[in-house]
């Protein structure tokens, strides 16, 4: 068994390859990070503007609807809650069904 001296910054294969993965490792760390912090600040904006799409409109938001809409994090059911914001009369109607576009093609002529 002989004796292995390790020096850093020698450039040995070994070295290279694990400053290398190092390197990779921290690049794709930060691009998750990032990707998954406009996620969440999408999430926060939509979120933002439900209530304030209602506040505008003078409808009240109970806290508990409040905790709701701020607890949800999926986007297509925040964007389908922004749309209802512009059109309900009452909070309760943001929750209740999507209302299908009318599919009739047919002329009255």
């Amino acid at each position: 068994m002989g004796f292995v001296s390790y020096f850093p910054g020698r450039g040995t294969v070994r070295e290279t390859a694990y400053l290398d993965g190092k390197a990779e490792g921290k690049a794709e760390g930060r691009a998750e990070g990032e990707a998954k912090g406009r996620a969440e600040g999408r999430v926060e904006a939509r979120v933002s503007l439900i209530l304030r799409a209602l506040e505008m409109r003078g409808i009240h938001v109970p806290e508990d609807v409040r905790e709701r809409i701020t607890a949800c994090t999926d986007p297509y059911t925040l964007s389908l809650w922004f749309d209802k914001a512009l059109t309900v009369t009452t909070v309760e109607g943001l929750f209740g069904p999507a209302s299908a576009p009318s599919t009739d093609t047919s002329d009255a002529s």
